[in-house]
């Protein structure tokens, strides 16, 4: 009887034995061809440009990191972070928008968001964590400072404002609290914020209100998570475009009396006595203030090819409306996201042909090389590697292709010219900012 009921036991617990071992079994095997999968992508990524940062992005702590995959999970663009061998590494680097989620997802706090590699420095502001700079009243929030995203903008527009409120400078007579050079996010932001602190405050863009989100096409799809707003509260924005996200700003900004002086450019920052600032816009006009927020983008100035005919009428460096464009002979100059985004908004209506200097596209987003990709094969888009622009003319433009002296002429009634911005840093310097190349700097670190 007890050899019986032994082998009973025996029986169960063999069966549960290996009921688990196929389960383990099967589960390790899931891991790790997963895992294999990550490592592809990864090798794919190393061999198409794409793991190398070229803005914020993630940096994972290896001895914190526990696998969770909750980083994966919470980020929205595709294939930025995986998990190899019971750890996470980042893949798609370059396409990383430095939204944040994996840093606030993570559970044990082995994500850290920095600017910069080891080898590739960035040009960076001196910034304490208060937003301001070497030069004690100049504050830096939002793109220029690293944070390029926009809830991450508007998010450190109210911080510095806040900071400049516990300064705990006094105001003075005939004097502004505070200037704020740029409407972009940050910019509008700060205020709003401004406003609702009850601080003296003056906007000056030199471009129009939304500053960079301004120049992105009307439908653009520019923000995907909610976002508080100062005087506002919190802003359900999902799947928003750029025209939505701009009347959202317009009307809380209309419904508070506040005025933002568009098209003006700040050309100069001069301290003055008593701890203040004169501020001297390219048209001579005068500012005095007690404090100055540096809201701009990196970008700066669209970079120009310095082409014969570039001055011509035809030639843009930004898309606005392109449902208004209608069967023209296009040139897209480009091979970045910006470029690939026009030529795809401008195709179904218009011949549309992209000049790219290199012979691949690299550091596209996932979803743009998608759709180039399709847009060649399906023949809708031209795109002439390995080219040149060399002269713009009234019905022709004329380039080189794979170095030949010859060039070729191209019928043509429209150019968009996307070769990326010159940054700003001699006004920074002139102001008396300094600037550092940062190399792995961290930007948002668990304190």
């Amino acid at each position: 009887m007890e050899d019986e009921v032994f082998l009973e036991q025996v029986i169960v617990y063999g069966i549960v034995f290996l009921l688990c071992a196929i389960v383990i079994f099967f589960y390790t095997r899931k891991k790790r061809v997963k895992s294999e999968d990550v490592e592809k992508k990864v090798y794919i990524a190393k061999e198409e440009g794409l793991f190398e940062p070229v803005s914020l992005y993630p940096h994972i702590d290896l001895k914190s990191c526990i696998g969770s995959a909750a980083c994966v999970a919470d980020c929205p663009e595709k294939d930025i972070l995986g998990i190899v061998d019971g750890v996470a590494t980042v893949i798609n680097t370059a396409n990383c928008i430095g939204h944040g989620a994996c840093f606030h997802a993570c559970p044990v706090e082995a994500i850290s968001l920095r600017i910069g590699t080891e080898t590739r420095g960035v040009d960076l502001p001196h910034v304490n964590q208060n937003f301001e700079t070497n030069t004690k009243g100049i504050y830096i929030a939002g793109e220029l400072g690293g944070m390029g995203l926009i809830k991450n903008s508007v998010e450190q527009g109210q911080q510095a404002i806040d900071s400049i409120v516990k300064s705990k400078k006094p105001s003075k007579p005939n004097v502004i609290d505070v200037l704020i050079v740029g409407a972009g996010p940050a910019g509008i932001s700060a205020t709003l914020a401004a406003k609702k602190h009850g601080l003296t405050s003056v906007t000056l863009e030199q471009d129009s209100l939304g500053g960079t989100v301004y120049t992105f096409p009307r439908s653009k799809i520019v923000m995907t998570a909610p976002m508080d707003l100062p005087l506002y509260g919190k802003a359900k924005l999902y799947d928003t475009s750029k025209d939505e996200l701009l009347q959202l700003w317009k009307k809380v900004i209309t419904e508070h009396d506040i005025k933002i002086t568009e098209n003006t450019k700040v050309e100069q920052i001069i301290p003055i006595e008593n701890d203040t600032f004169k501020v001297i816009t390219l048209m001579g006009d005068e500012y005095i203030c007690n404090h100055i927020l540096l809201a701009i983008g990196r970008r700066g100035t669209p970079r120009k090819l310095n082409v014969p005919g570039e001055e011509s009428t035809k030639v843009a460096y930004r898309l606005l409306e392109p449902e208004r464009i209608k069967n023209k002979k296009i040139l897209v100059v480009g091979g970045g996201d910006s470029a690939i985004e026009t030529v795809l908004l401008l195709k179904d209506e218009n011949e549309a042909i992209l000049s790219y200097r290199n012979d691949k596209f690299s550091r596209l987003k996932p979803k743009n090389k998608e759709k180039i990709e399709q847009a060649i094969n399906d023949k809708s888009v031209k795109v002439i590697y390995n080219s040149n622009l060399v002269s713009i003319h009234d019905d022709h433009v004329m380039i080189t292709i794979n170095e030949n002296d010859q060039p070729e002429k191209l019928d043509n009634d429209l150019v968009y010219i996307f070769a990326g911005g010159e940054l700003p840093t001699g006004f920074l310097q002139k102001s008396g900012v300094n600037i550092t190349k940062r190399f792995g700097y961290v930007m948002k670190r668990h304190d």
